[in-house]
């Protein structure tokens, strides 16, 4: 399986259901596509979708509105951009993921923990890397799967080694591509860290979080694609819009790399 290398967000504004919510749907949707045509006219290969707005997060299970929204997005981004769409539910509804994929043209999701267990602001999070690939075989069986390895806003239980983590996350979680990020949104990976997983992965390492125009190339010598949000919008906020210059710039800065 497949992934496009340079991934642009289009984080969604709150959704139906959701405690910040305003009643326009069509607004969130309206700002999504524009953001998904600004991301394919700077260059991105792909995009990634995820109900960025929707805070406090459900830990695994989002609600079924959550989904139908998601679903919705979807669509339209891909009408917008025709690019390589995929879902990201949030904070770790992989199986959801997979229900919106099979639903609509995404070609891959984000699972935020796949296997093991991380401690976070929803409490434990346990992987349900069991349940994912069951499903996935049984009603989208070409979708990909990103997994993060110790992923942001969130702590690794104690005694447990990136290495290890990583190892099980390959040889036993049912990725087709792993994740690295640096402690939060906007934070650059640890490049020991990213060095690590490199050395381990015999599958696609993507950048999940603090890729910048600036440090792309860098972190290229080791990583095979990117996630980028934070630095591709408008004054450096991921919930503002894409900034299509800053877009461009970012494109053709990993381009080099």
């Amino acid at each position: 399986m497949s992934f496009p290398r340079l991934v642009g967000m289009v984080h969604l504004g709150p959704l139906p259901g959701s405690p910040a919510f305003d009643g326009d749907f069509d607004s969130i949707i309206t700002a999504a596509t524009t953001d998904a045509e600004r991301i394919a006219e700077a260059g991105f290969d792909g995009i990634m979708i995820e109900n960025f707005g929707d805070a406090p997060f459900y830990a695994s299970n989002a609600p079924r509105v959550t989904i139908a929204s998601l679903t919705t997005a979807v669509n339209a981004v891909y009408e917008a951009s025709r690019l390589p769409v995929g879902v990201n539910v949030l904070r770790n509804d992989g199986l959801g993921a997979l229900c919106v994929a099979a639903a609509t043209p995404a070609t891959f999701i984000r699972v935020n923990v796949l296997s093991g267990t991380m401690y976070t602001d929803q409490g434990p999070i346990v992987g349900q890397a069991a349940e994912i690939a069951r499903l996935r075989s049984q009603i989208c069986p070409d979708v990909a799967i990103m997994a993060d390895i110790f992923v942001k806003h969130a702590t690794p239980p104690p005694g447990l080694t990136l290495a290890d983590a990583t190892n099980d996350l390959i040889e036993r979680g049912g990725a087709d591509a792993v994740v690295v990020s640096g402690a939060g949104t906007g934070t650059p990976a640890d490049l020991d860290h990213l060095e690590t997983v490199t050395g381990l992965s015999h599958l696609p390492v993507y950048l999940g979080s603090g890729v910048t125009a600036d440090n792309v190339e860098a972190m290229f010598a080791f990583a095979d694609g990117a996630i980028v949000g934070t630095s591709i919008k408008v004054d450096g906020v991921a919930s503002n819009p894409v900034d299509l210059e800053a877009a461009a710039d970012f494109v053709k800065a990993a381009r080099k790399g």
